[in-house]
């Protein structure tokens, strides 16, 4: 029997539009749903509250690089972000996979993962601005910077789903579940 492939999900945008807030809600919500599974990524930064990843120092996050361990790495914000490479075993296993991922990788996600789908995050600048500050990660002007980003990054070809997460969580996280049940829906053939 050929396993059906599996599909990958980056979840894009702007910093301070609730990737992380939206994932978690889903995991929680779709961890008893078979064929789901939610990636966590290495960053070069410290453990913090609300971003659940594996820390790692900018040498030791180079040598992976450099050995072709990430299934998908970038540079974004001065920190370097890394997809493991078990993403690549859960797709081959028919698994939709979904990442917090970067909307200024999506050409190379494109080439390395024809079953790329593109969930984009969005909120007003002002909601945006609000939550980067109320995490405390960035100064004013790194706010500033990541607000001028945001503006500057356009993926309307790329995007499959377009979530507005200026409401609730829960608003916010039941359409993200809706997308990847649409998603996990609309696998591509088996081979």
């Amino acid at each position: 029997m050929i396993l059906p492939r599996g599909q990958l999900v980056l979840v894009v945008g702007p910093s301070g539009a609730g990737k992380d807030t939206l994932i978690d809600h889903a995991r929680g919500r779709l961890q008893s749903e078979l064929g789901f599974r939610f990636v966590r990524r290495v960053i070069t930064r410290p453990a913090s509250v609300g971003e659940d990843h594996q820390p790692a120092d900018a040498e030791m996050f180079e040598q992976l690089a450099a050995n072709n361990v990430f299934a998908l790495h970038w540079h974004a914000h001065g920190f370097s972000y890394g997809l493991p490479p078990i993403i690549n075993e859960w797709m081959a296993k028919g698994c939709t996979v979904i990442a917090n991922g970067s909307r200024a990788v999506l050409q190379e996600a494109r080439s390395r993962f024809p079953n790329l789908h593109v969930v984009n995050i969005t909120a007003p600048p002002e909601i945006i601005a609000a939550r980067l500050q109320a995490r405390g990660r960035e100064s004013g002007t790194m706010i500033s910077d990541r607000l001028a980003r945001a503006e500057s990054v356009d993926i309307a070809e790329s995007a499959t789903h377009e979530i507005d997460n200026s409401g609730s969580l829960e608003a916010g996280g039941e359409a993200l579940i809706r997308a990847l049940l649409a998603i996990r829906g609309a696998r591509a053939p088996t081979t």
